[in-house]
């Protein structure tokens, strides 16, 4: 027996067909670009026919990529059927992961949307760095999170962005360190870490990670303690006890954005990207950000 299409795959390609390329194929259905490109050659793999060809600056259909676009939409609708009848439309618990930076006062927010639209349905929270929110989604332990862009393989909406700032102990000062720069981050993986040594690397600046946490509290304690300078995200105002570093370059905003387990009803994903999409806009409004 041969072994069968994967349907993801196929719903890839005919997103790809609806919205006209790979980048609006990846955003209407909350993956990477690399990753849907990456449906394709296994689809091409598998079948051992070319899908999709380079035509200029973009890229088109071939003679079989078409075939199979029509065959796939048949395939998909039949699926979608069966899942219809079989399945509950609004789950009764919805669990939600949220970054420590995303959380205050956005929970509350998204609590009070989502109990408005489905009230019957319990909502539970969890705290969570980003990189293991995205996993626990991945897999089917959360049903929706809220976490921190900034990687090269972006997934989920954007639903908002958070100031990048960097942030040290009231004594600290650049113009006194002879030597390394002691940085306190983040445990690895972590993005911000990453992205913080390279900064100083391009400036010429030798780093040394003084102190780490898995937590957001833990790297906020040591920064306070004097035991290095930090580089986070913040809504506004910097935590008392630090103050922000104005001597070394900014470094912009980080987005936010808003993932979904596989499954997962359309409409109740869409509520909750409205929800935290409206609550940062609100806030930018309050910080007189157009």
């Amino acid at each position: 027996m041969a072994d069968p299409l994967d349907l993801v795959h196929l719903r890839t390609l005919v997103a790809i067909a609806e919205t006209g390329g790979f980048r609006r194929a990846a955003d209407s259905l909350h993956l990477s670009q690399p990753t849907v490109s990456q449906h394709v050659r296994l689809l091409e793999k598998r079948l051992k026919q070319s899908l999709v060809v380079k035509d200029g600056r973009g890229s088109r259909f071939t003679g079989a990529g078409e075939r199979l676009v029509l065959e796939a939409r048949k395939l998909l609708t039949a699926q979608d059927e069966v899942l219809q009848r079989f399945s509950v439309s609004v789950p009764e618990k919805l669990t939600i992961g949220s970054t420590e930076h995303a959380a205050d006062g956005l929970l509350p927010d998204l609590l009070g949307a989502l109990r408005a639209a489905y009230p019957e349905m319990w909502v539970q929270f969890r705290i969570d760095r980003s990189t293991s929110l995205a996993e626990s989604v991945s897999k089917g332990a959360l049903d929706l999170a809220v976490v921190l862009g900034g990687n090269a393989d972006q997934v989920g909406a954007e639903v908002g962005s958070l100031n990048l700032k960097w942030v040290a102990a009231s004594g600290w000062d650049l113009s006194t360190i002879d030597g390394p720069i002691s940085l306190v981050a983040f445990e690895e993986p972590c993005g911000l870490r990453r992205r913080a040594i390279a900064q100083l690397d391009e400036l010429g600046q030798a780093v040394t990670v003084s102190a780490e946490s898995g937590n957001l509290d833990g790297v906020l304690a040591g920064t306070r303690a004097g035991l290095g300078i930090a580089l986070l995200p913040f809504y506004g105002a910097v935590p008392e006890g630090l103050r922000e570093i104005t001597d070394l370059p900014a470094m912009g905003a980080i987005d936010v954005r808003l993932v979904a387990r596989r499954g997962l009803d359309t409409e109740v994903e869409d509520a909750a990207v409205d929800a935290v999409s409206a609550h940062f806009a609100g806030r930018r409004r309050l910080q007189g950000v157009a």
